[in-house]
């Protein structure tokens, strides 16, 4: 099957048309099949045209992906509505149909289920059809704008040392016996909860998952049960799909609140965000909160923080406990993002003093302050800064610890809020000796106008320069790169591809750079 979901081939191929006259077979398989009815309540189906007692072979939303015997659920969408796909999920074997509004003519054999919300009912029926993997799991649900992936990383990290850990985030998803690359940070209801019952399947007995704003706005989590919720930070981003900060807040604390299900049960909340602090007002008296930062009232702080360009050594204190720490994480937002890790194992009734000794073999996370050593006499470092709060903290946590001049290759990603480029441009220039603006993902929008909007940001124009080629600019900041200096590449972290109007080609910064620092060494006589 295609994805990431496993598939029982023996039932799909018991619907094709071929298998119908195969003995008595298929009629065996049907019988031990998935039922259509055990997907739904009866109070969550409006309308129902055909038999609701009928085996199914799976779940799926996109007609292109529909195999014999699945339910397919025509979902509306901002740029097309899954009920225009409805004949062609048919005719690839669909045999049920999930819409909000049936057709006036629908073909024969196919059953349509009309419900008031298709993706609701399709988190709702992902859940019972992959027998509510969450309740066998201890899953954490970490959102914020940023740290939600490290958090997360820190968070496997630390868990495996006592039980085996899944993951769902923005690299990859470790589901336990295999990880493969992510396609999206937080997937549709029907992957999340497959996923997950390939992660417990695999004998593992915990998740951490990272959960993103368009996730909980599209209901992708609805129902889950989270043991925790983290929240880590809220800034600027993603104004072009909720429009407001003040929207974009209220999305997030879905994961807080029973709006998404049944509410986790704890919040670990950062106090040291403004956002944090108001979470935690709302949260009063209605779920147990931990919060954490340096902020003298929280319960998980971090004191006597120390920052260099190797490492960062704090010590962490809790209720009750306390643990010197030497992390390989750079910068103080990363002090915050393992305070959010040692919260978080905290609240869930581990002792962190018995887990934290684990960072000594955490590797880091891809793309995130990565260190790039190719024995150049320059720090080099590729990171997925991609906001201006992003760039502010990364580049304000360089400054102080590099020597010599602070070089910055960085671009904004089209067709996304355009609001924050030129805040993204006025990050740089307050801390870069130099920039070199560049593509990041263009999407469906020209270069020329993704510049136009960034270069209302500038403030210095003779420490910019506009370089559209992403390898060229890498090129020549490395050409510009002198022994002390340290280059910072923004944006694109751990991606292994550039995103244009109508393809998507292979890039990764990590690569290129490595490729072309080894073309410019000095070569022996």
């Amino acid at each position: 099957m295609i994805g990431y979901l496993t598939a029982d081939y023996a039932l799909i191929h018991a619907f094709a048309p071929r298998a119908r006259t195969v003995g008595r077979a298929a009629p065996r398989i049907f019988k031990m099949a998935p039922q259509l009815s055990d997907c739904f309540s009866p109070d969550e189906i409006r309308a129902v045209k055909g038999p609701l007692a009928r085996p199914i072979s799976g779940l799926v939303l996109d007609s292109r992906r529909v195999v014999p015997g699945q339910l397919f659920f025509a979902l509306p969408g901002r740029r097309a509505d899954g009920a225009a796909f409805i004949d062609e999920a048919v005719s690839r074997g669909a045999v049920a149909v999930v819409t909000q509004r049936i057709p006036t003519h629908t073909p024969a054999n196919v059953t349509f289920i009309e419900v008031a919300d298709a993706r609701a009912a399709l988190a709702r029926a992902a859940r019972r059809y992959y027998k509510a993997p969450d309740r066998d799991l201890e899953v954490v649900g970490v959102t914020g704008t940023n740290g939600k992936t490290t958090v997360t990383h820190l968070l496997k990290h630390l868990l495996d040392g006592e039980r085996r850990t899944g993951l769902l985030g923005t690299i990859s998803y470790d589901l336990g016996v295999r990880t493969v690359p992510s396609f999206k940070t937080t997937p549709e209801a029907v992957d999340i909860f497959g996923m997950l019952a390939q992660i417990r399947d695999a004998g593992c007995r915990a998740a951490v998952m990272e959960v993103s704003s368009h996730g909980l706005d599209q209901q992708r989590v609805l129902g889950l049960e989270f043991g925790a919720a983290v929240f880590t930070n809220l800034t600027r981003d993603h104004l072009d799909y909720h429009g407001s900060l003040d929207a974009y807040f209220e999305v997030k604390t879905r994961l807080f609140t029973s709006h998404a299900g049944p509410g986790p049960k704890v919040a670990v909340v950062n106090l040291d965000d403004p956002y944090g602090a108001k979470l935690c007002d709302r949260l009063a008296g209605k779920v147990r909160v931990v919060t954490y930062g340096e902020h003298p009232a929280a319960q998980v702080r971090a004191e006597a923080v120390a920052l260099n360009f190797k490492n960062t050594t704090a010590r962490l204190t809790w209720p009750g406990g306390a643990q010197d720490v030497d992390s390989p994480l750079l910068g103080r937002y990363n002090v915050s993002n393992l305070l959010a890790a040692t919260a978080t194992v905290w609240a869930l009734g581990r002792d962190p003093a018995a887990l934290l000794p684990r960072l000594r073999s955490f590797q880091g996370v891809a793309g995130r302050m990565e260190r790039i050593e190719e024995g150049q006499p320059f720090n080099v470092l590729v990171d997925y800064a991609h906001t201006d709060d992003a760039l502010r903290n990364a580049l304000g946590m360089l400054r102080p610890i590099t020597p010599g001049r602070l070089l910055v290759v960085f671009g904004c990603g089209g067709n996304r809020d355009r609001t924050k480029r030129p805040l993204m441009v006025g990050a740089v220039q307050e801390f870069a000796d130099f920039a070199f603006a560049t593509a990041d993902n263009p999407r469906g929008e020209t270069l020329a106008a993704i510049f136009a909007d960034m270069a209302a940001g500038v403030t210095a124009p003779g420490k910019i320069t506009w370089i559209e080629d992403r390898r060229r600019a890498l090129s020549l900041a490395l050409d510009m790169a002198r022994p002390g200096d340290c280059l910072l590449v923004a944006g694109k972290g751990h991606e292994t591809y550039q995103e244009f109007a109508d393809t998507i080609v292979p890039f990764d910064d990590r690569q290129t750079l490595r490729e072309l620092i080894r073309l410019k060494a000095p070569q022996p006589r």
